[in-house]
């Protein structure tokens, strides 16, 4: 069990995700430590799983994926090869981004990028749609992102 988060540690994290290449010094110096225990504070919140990892954030349409969709998905039944197969899918498909279990409605919500609308059916009538697990899909297409962050609220 990790212990609560002080406020130290809180701006380490708020400072990470806005500057998440900061050298260790610059940060020691941001929030107000020296760097030895500012790596040791570090270290102990990568220990601890509170930082994730560190990624670098692509553009997709900078990159050839200009489309964005998000889908509903309904499987018929929940039994272990059902579930197994749709898992496999999600895991092995790199257009897949996201894949939660939800409630409501529908099972899953994916996010998944394409190249084109084109590329998106393929993606949806060659795999998705071909695994005998899914009941339904249901896409909705982002037309304009208003609002992406991948900053968490650190109260």
């Amino acid at each position: 069990m990790s212990r609560p988060l002080d406020r130290i540690d809180r701006r380490i994290l708020a400072t990470l995700q806005l500057e998440a290449r900061i050298t260790n010094q610059e940060l020691a110096k941001r929030v107000g430590l020296s760097p030895a225990p500012c790596w040791r504070r570090l270290k102990r919140l990568e220990s601890e799983g509170i930082i994730a990892g560190y990624a670098t954030l692509l553009s997709a349409p900078a990159i050839g994926l200009p489309v964005q969709a998000y889908a509903q998905v309904s499987l018929e039944n929940h039994h272990g090869e059902t579930v197994a197969a749709f898992d496999r899918l999600v895991r092995d498909r790199p257009e897949v981004l996201e894949c939660h279990s939800m409630s409501g409605t529908n099972d899953y919500l994916l996010r998944i990028v394409a190249a084109s609308m084109e590329a998106y059916e393929h993606f949806l009538s060659t795999y998705l749609l071909q695994l005998a697990a899914v009941r339904s899909v249901n896409t909705s297409f982002v037309l304009r992102t208003k609002k992406f962050t991948t900053q968490l609220p650190l109260a």
